[in-house]
Formats: structure tokens, sequence, C-alpha cells
């Protein structure tokens, strides 16, 4: 038997530890030999609870099945693991101290059959594997990570259409988190605003951060979805904290009812996510008068950020996060073809050209409100296998659907921009993969200042040429269109 034992001490609170640690998945950001890591147990961390790593050897790699076998919260986790070479018990101890916490962490490794003759010769590398271990633990709960930026590799795939297209894939996810930093920032004391959650990235994105400890209030259209999201979500993590806000966020009227609801309960948002959309094939018009896409798309997340901005200010350190698309770097801003008409509409044009309207006020946001401390980036999610993707181009994904992301994948980097101490470093950029990434890939797209310049007044036109148009009713907060599930 070779017995492993290293400690460290960590400027953070016991709890915060434990919570990173105790989901064995994190093993493949500070284990030098993981390069991969799943829980196989739906539900959250408990004894019994089971994870798959598959770590690298000398030659090829191992899978191990690791099993929860005692678990004393935030004070004691031990695992049982087991491989075709060795068996390994895990048991790791934490305990407060005067500046945060101390990590006190054994590794018993048994090996079988004719590995086991040569356990004295792989002491000495198996405690140098020790310290490695505990290194990288204490760097992950440390986390102090630079300000992100994009690799001489992606810069110079992204002046090149194909090869930046083709990090859109699952490839570019593959690629990209061989180089990323651990995540351990805990998000217990976060209230996170997620737009469109009830299927795709937004529920992808809702769960994990609910599974790092976030308070959720989650809009979506369908009240029939509200309470399997809110189980599904509760089920896999243990949130008790699911506020559910129903809207349609293509009727104005909607927005402004929520936005009253939003601002009377008057409880601070540190992380803004608008990821609500929809691609839509056909023309159509809102009761406002409207075309469906800019309403959605532009409009939306234009009145909600900006109506929110008092309920930003009250966090330490707000963030925005806009969920752009790949289709806006075939558009340009133009703001007269914001609105198409039903004569020369095309569903995916629209939806560009919104997503590129998207990616101007991020970077006017972030301009305009890095004094009161407001971090605004957007991130654009590859190719994802979402439900909108199936039902609104079912050609491409037919084509794609090979090298698609799941939704995890595609979620990966709002949950990122979201939780990671170091995205609150970076504003008014485009992330991909963590990543910031050109946002345009064609010259021709570039558009012009005096465009970008008159967007947000255009905008403020829309809405009151709407406003004057409709027939809205007076918002009231009591109208039955909120569910609290807190």
């Amino acid at each position: 038997m070779i017995e492993l034992h290293e400690k460290t001490d960590i400027a953070r609170r016991r709890e915060e530890a434990f919570a990173y640690i105790q989901d064995f998945t994190t093993a493949a950001e500070w284990d030098p030999t993981t390069r991969d890591a799943r829980k196989l147990t739906p539900g959250p961390v408990a004894q019994g609870s089971q994870f798959e790593l598959v770590c690298e050897l000398p030659v090829g790699h191992i899978t191990v099945h690791y099993t929860v076998t005692h678990l004393e919260q935030d004070n004691v986790l031990e695992l049982q693991g087991r491989s075709t070479l060795f068996d390994v018990t895990d048991i790791i101890h934490f305990t407060d101290t005067a500046t945060g916490c101390h990590i006190d962490y054994r590794a018993c490794f048994e090996f079988k059959g004719p590995v086991k003759i040569l356990e004295p010769a792989m002491r000495n590398s198996m405690t140098a594997l020790g310290r490695r271990t505990i290194e990288g633990v204490h760097s992950a709960l440390i986390d102090q990570f630079p300000e992100p930026q994009a690799r001489l590799s992606t810069q110079r795939a992204d002046n090149w259409l194909v090869p930046g297209l083709a990090l859109f894939s699952r490839v570019g996810y593959t690629r990209g988190r061989k180089q990323w930093q651990p995540v351990s920032a805990c998000m217990s004391d976060k209230h996170v605003v997620v737009t469109g959650a009830s299927s795709g990235l937004g529920f992808a994105a809702a769960t994990e951060l609910a599974r790092a400890g976030a308070s959720l209030t989650l809009v979506i259209r369908d009240e029939t979805k509200a309470e399997g999201l809110v189980n599904s979500i509760r089920r896999e993590t243990g949130c008790e904290s699911i506020h559910i806000e129903l809207a349609d966020l293509s009727l104005m009227e909607e927005v402004n009812q929520l936005l009253e609801r939003l601002l009377q309960r008057g409880k601070g948002i540190d992380v803004l996510i608008n990821n609500a959309g929809a691609l839509f094939n056909q023309w159509g018009e809102t009761v406002d008068g409207l075309e469906q896409s800019f309403a959605l798309l532009a409009l939306s997340p234009y009145r909600l950020t900006t109506g929110l901005k008092p309920l930003l200010v009250k966090s330490r350190q707000p963030r925005v996060i806009n969920v752009v698309s790949g289709g806006m770097f075939s558009q340009r801003l133009e703001l007269g073809k914001l609105q198409a008409g039903p004569d020369d509409y095309s569903g995916t044009v629209a939806y560009a050209r919104a997503k590129r309207a998207l990616m101007v006020l991020t970077e006017q946001w972030a301009k305009d409100w890095a004094e009161h401390g407001i971090v605004v980036n957007a991130m654009h999610p590859g190719w994802a296998d979402t439900p909108g993707v199936a039902s609104a181009l079912p050609g491409f994904r037919k084509l794609t659907r090979r090298i698609l992301r799941s939704p995890q994948q595609g979620a990966d980097t709002i949950v990122w921009l979201a939780r990671a101490t170091e995205a609150g470093k970076s504003t008014g950029k485009l992330f991909l993969d963590r990543e910031p990434r050109a946002t345009h890939l064609l010259s021709s797209t570039v558009e012009q200042n005096s465009q970008r310049d008159a967007l947000q007044a255009y905008l403020d036109q829309a809405y009151l040429e709407a406003e004057a148009t409709s027939t809205w009713q007076q918002p009231s907060v009591d109208n039955g269109n909120e569910r609290s599930l807190a």
C-alpha cells in the first residue's frame, strides 16, 4: 500500500472549500492526472453518490469509479475508488483556522496483481503526485487567476473565416477546456435572473448556477412548465431558492409588468442573463405593432436590462450576460433593417441582425455603466443542440448533429461569466469557450459609428411608438403572473 498525506491552509471559508471539493467532478480542475470527470448518480452529492474519473497513465489512461462512502457536511469527505489496476481511499478533513480553513488530504492506494510488485519503485513518484494534487487544490481555492486573454491560435482562427467557424462546433469546446482554469467561486450569496430558462441553454445554465448555490429568478413564458422546471432543478441540485416569473418577453406590456414586479420585490441582482430567444421562420407582428424577432431579441433585453439597473447597482459586483449568436457574424448593424417587413423577411437574417444589435448594446453598456461597477459581456454558445435549433433549423441540425455541442457545453461560458472571479475583470467583450473573441469575422459587417451611436435612441423611439399605438393596461403587482417557490 502507498499512502499519500498532504495538508494545506486556504484563505476561504470551510463551507466553500467543502462545497467545491465534494463535487468530485472538480477533480478534473485540480488533480494533475484527471483529464475528465462526471457524476454518475442524480441529485445533490451525498453518501452513495458516484463519480467516474478518467485518469492519465504514463501510457494511455484508466477509468476510476468513485463512491462517496462517508460525508459529514462541511467537515469530512471519504470516497472509495476502484479500477483495474488499483483501489484507492480518499479521506479529506476540513477544519476552521483563524484566516480560513485547513485541508488534510489522505489517499491510500492498494495496487492489484503484477502492478503490486512495482510499489517500491513508484513510491517517490506517487509522493510527488500527492504534492502536485494538494497544490492544485490550493491554487483552485485561492482563485487568483488573471483576466482572460485570447490565445494567439484563437486570434489567428478568427482572422480566417473557416477556422473561426469550425471552433463553433464541439471541437472548439474540447479544444478550449484543455486551457481552462478552475472555477471555485461560491454563489451562495448571489441572486441570478435568467430569462428563457425552461429549456436549452437557459435551463442548463440555471441548473449549474443552482448547483453552485445561487438563488434563482427564472423568467419563462409557459406556465405549464413552471412546476416541472423547479422540481427538476431542485431534485438535481438541492436548491431551495427558486422564484418563477411568467412573461412573454416579445410583448412590451409583459416586459413592463415583469419590471414592476421585480422592482417592487426589491431584491438586488448579482447576475442578469439575457438568454430568452426564438428564431421565427415566418414574419409576424406583435400586438404592439413590432416585428416579433426585433421585439423579443433586441427591444426586450434593452428595456429589461436598463429597467433593472437600480437592482443591479444594489449588488457588490453586478454582471450582465447577453447571449448572442454566430449568425450575427453575417450581419452588420443597420437601424433601418432591424425591423423587416413581410416582403423581405428572413428568419435567420432577422435573428442575426437583432443579435448584432445586442452585441453593440453590450459594448455600450460596458462603457456607460463602468462607473457603477456593472460588468457587461456577451457570449456565443457555439453550435449547440437545443430544442430551439431542432424546431427552427431542422436542416442545419441534420447536417451538423454529429458535431453539435450539448446544451451543457453551450451554456458553459454563461456559467463561467456568471461565476468565475476572473470573468469579472473583463467588460464589453464577446466570449466563446471562456476566451474573448473577435466581434466581427468579416470587415463587411463592421457597422458605421453613426449607426452605433443612434442605436439606443432608435430603440427608445420604437418603444414609444409601440406604447402610443397599444392598448396596454396599467400593470398590477398582483396580476397572477408571479409564482414564488423560494
